[in-house]
């Protein structure tokens, strides 16, 4: 059995950082749990274009501080990382991402979903926000697109 590793972001606040394999059963846990108790869930894929500076924290830390403890934020492809929003309205996501990016170091590209607005589980949400993150790196970055 692989062991899981779960990192506190340094300040203590803010969301865990988790590894892909826990982040895809905690979003298909967590869809289940909204269709039970109707509530929504989105999900958003991040890309950074450029490494953050040597002495700036990881891409993933920064984020972390920055979203609530409720929430779980997972490093994704080499360059990019996934979060987990509970109870996040996909209306929401231009709002928190503006939050979120403002002060990045480097330029950003993302793409959201939402259960269950946009999706109907767990591989969906992934896939959405990750087509839709992709497609916001060609148009050129520094821009959010949402599944529809």
């Amino acid at each position: 059995m692989s062991q899981r590793r779960e990192l506190k972001p340094p300040n203590g606040g803010g969301a865990s950082i988790i590894d892909r394999e826990l982040f895809r059963f905690l979003v298909d846990l967590e869809v289940r749990k909204a269709q039970r108790l109707r509530y929504c869930v989105s999900l958003v894929c991040l890309a950074a274009s450029l490494r953050p500076h040597p002495s700036e924290p990881p891409l993933v830390e920064i984020i972390a501080r920055h979203i609530r403890a409720t929430d779980a934020v997972a490093p994704w492809a080499s360059a990019s990382l996934v979060l987990l929003l509970v109870d996040a309205e996909v209306a929401s996501l231009p709002s928190i991402i503006r939050r979120l990016t403002k002060d990045l170091p480097t330029e950003w590209s993302a793409g959201g979903s939402g259960y269950p607005r946009t999706a109907t589980g767990a591989e969906d949400l992934l896939r959405q926000a990750t087509d839709m993150m992709l497609e916001a790196q060609k148009d050129g970055g520094a821009r959010l697109y949402l599944a529809r």
